[in-house]
């Protein structure tokens, strides 16, 4: 089974998100390509096509270290979020990746 994993974001986030220090900003997008890269080696990261509807995934929702499952009711997901628990805080303040089936 293919998946998609998505940042989400909000008016607010991005406002969140335009105020953090440019060196913080940039160590973390250092953090998110190291970890893009060890997708790309695992041949974990693909290509896109269309996406299954957002109440069929999951979402981890991430605040510092902390991480949370949220379940979507579909199966064949665990190596998804495996790699999305292992994956860097992608925002400065907290947040959400939500994982979705393909085709």
């Amino acid at each position: 089974m293919k998946f998609m994993i998505l940042v989400k974001s909000n008016p607010d986030l991005e406002a969140r998100i335009a105020a953090t220090p440019d060196a913080r900003m940039q160590a973390q997008m250092a953090q998110m390509e190291k970890f893009n890269d060890e997708l790309r080696r695992a041949g974990a990261l693909r290509d896109c096509d269309g996406l299954q509807p957002s109440r069929d995934g999951k979402r981890v929702r991430f605040d510092g270290a902390t991480r949370a499952v949220v379940d979507g009711p579909f199966d064949g997901d665990l190596v998804a979020v495996d790699w999305v628990m292992r994956c860097p805080n992608p925002m400065p303040v907290a947040s959400e990746i939500e994982i979705r089936a393909i085709g």
